[in-house]
């Protein structure tokens, strides 16, 4: 049998994992209550869970049972995470120690691996990296590219790869099967980003390489299968005068060598994201100055399907590579698109205004977005939509810190299209129950069905100013009917004196 899905939610009173979709009586019921904590996060597989309270530590659970696996007290704690499959923890204390970043076996306890970092940066940390079955484990040092046997970190550092300059480091995910390397400009020389082999046959010489000028960052993004990479090169300036935010390029480079250069993107302007598909056969890039263009391109930059123009900066991949939604968040409006990528053809538009996250559920079948803590501090809440776009849960939030589903591995569920069938024979039969009842059941069904259409964001109400009932109303898709019927009601009225108005005017004009 496919997992349940479940939800992670994290408020000022602490972390609480749902049941994911679908839903008994329109509602996710709690897996577990409250827990304390100032963060939490899946590992990658989603084995294991990491919750941080600054009072008690540490602690492991186990995402399944959560049941609490260990915990572990280090004072000072600036950041911590976890390996991919939850075999590691590490952690980043303040630099007051000669050895302040620690890599601590979850099962005994023990801290197997210690090094000093002065700071930490988004290109640093973590500082130890694995790749996602945690058969590789690098770090980036001054000048060198440092790998470990991530089964015995006893052993310390086992190869070096040798790279004047080095300021970034990306491994591969799965396999672990090879390590990029990025080198800014300096003295005249053009920025790079080197491909090496990791593991047993690493080599000293990079097996692909480009170069490019007007380069301040990058990033690095693989495919799953390890063959192509692809490289988002920005500068701080735009030589042609037309962006603020400075110049972007897309780059592709295979393991083979097969392919080195930019991708043809067609419109002008800045890359607004850029995502692999889960088989790593395709990617989709948009891009170009508003409206931005979506275009989906195969392993060779062939552009395969072209997904209009839009307000949009952000695309997501189904798990299952048959759906993507196509958004504009952040300053964007929050249009929505979503397509069968299969059939190549478009499902269905609607909003998710103000969203800061945005995901798949792990079997595909549908779209969360949520509104948080501190990006936003009014209008906090969770929407899910399904595949093709309607609305299927929201439910509103005081203060809202961070939600994400639990990674599970796309394998574990059954072929997208069966999927979609059984949810879709779910619905109907919700329907025609909801038919079959009498007049006023039918009516209060439908104020709170779970598939309402997308409306317009409401004026913003301060938190002491929303009573009880208009809250849990609101909560799970209904409103506070009286208060709504009446200022209608004026708003009719209103409206039928300017009318009346109008015509009497328009009469005695007329004679």
């Amino acid at each position: 049998m496919a997992p349940q899905l479940e939800i992670s939610v994290r408020e000022p009173g602490g972390l609480t994992i749902w049941t994911g979709p679908p839903f008994n009586n329109s509602i996710p019921s709690v897996k577990l209550e409250k827990i304390p904590c100032s963060s939490a996060s899946f590992c990658e597989n989603g084995a294991r869970i990491m919750v941080i309270n600054p009072g008690s530590g540490i602690c492991i659970y186990d995402a399944t049972s959560f049941e609490q696996v260990r915990t572990f007290d280090v004072v000072d704690t600036l950041a911590a995470t976890l390996s991919p499959c939850g075999t590691y923890l590490q952690t980043f204390q303040k630099p007051v120690n000669p050895k302040n970043v620690t890599l601590w076996d979850i099962g005994s306890g023990d801290a197997v691996y210690q090094l000093f970092q002065k700071n930490m940066t988004k290109s640093t940390w973590p500082c130890i990296r694995f790749s996602s079955d945690e058969a590789v484990a690098c770090r980036l040092a001054t000048n060198e590219v440092q790998l470990f046997d991530a089964m015995d970190f006893t052993k310390g550092i086992v190869k070096r790869i040798r790279i004047p300059g080095i300021a970034g480091v990306e491994i591969s995910k799965r396999p672990g099967s090879h390590v990029a390397a990025f080198v800014p400009e300096s003295k005249g020389m053009p920025a790079s980003v080197q491909i090496f082999t990791c593991g047993k046959d690493t080599l000293s010489e990079p097996v692909a390489r480009r170069s490019f000028f007007r380069c301040s960052t990058v990033q690095l993004n693989w495919n799953h299968g390890s063959t192509g990479l692809l490289v988002l090169v920005q500068s701080d300036v735009d030589k042609t005068n037309q962006s603020y935010y400075g110049e972007t390029k897309l780059n592709y480079l295979t393991t083979d060598g097969t392919h080195d250069g930019l991708v043809p993107l067609r419109k002008e302007g800045p890359v607004h994201d850029v995502r692999w598909s889960f088989s790593g056969k395709e990617f989709a890039v948009v891009y170009g100055f508003m409206p931005a263009m979506a275009t989906i391109f195969d392993k060779k930059c062939n552009p395969l399907l072209e997904l209009g123009t839009g307000p949009y900066n952000t695309i997501r991949w189904n798990p299952k590579g048959k759906f993507l939604c196509l958004a504009g968040f952040g300053n964007l409006p929050g249009d929505m698109v979503f397509w069968d990528y299969v059939e190549k053809k478009k499902l269905g538009t609607t909003k998710a205004e103000w969203s800061v996250t945005s995901e798949w559920s792990p079997d595909g079948c549908y779209f969360l977005t949520a509104t948080t803590a501190p990006r936003m501090q009014v209008d906090n809440g969770i929407k899910i939509f399904h595949y093709n776009g309607s609305m299927y849960f929201r439910k509103t939030f005081d203060k809202l810190y961070q939600v994400d589903w639990k990674p599970e591995s796309a394998d574990k569920f059954g072929e997208i299209s069966e999927l979609v069938e059984s949810i879709d024979s779910l619905n109907v039969g919700e329907a025609k129950t909801q038919v079959k009842g009498p007049k006023s059941s039918q009516t209060s069904t439908k104020s709170a069905s779970t598939n309402p259409p997308a409306q317009k964001p409401a004026a913003y109400r301060p938190p002491h100013a929303k009573n009880a009932a208009a809250v849990q109303a609101e909560l799970f898709g209904g409103g506070p009917s009286a208060e709504l019927s009446k200022n209608a009601l004026k708003n009719k009225k209103k409206r039928e004196k300017q009318r009346e108005k109008k015509a009497a005017e328009a009469g005695g004009s007329g004679t």
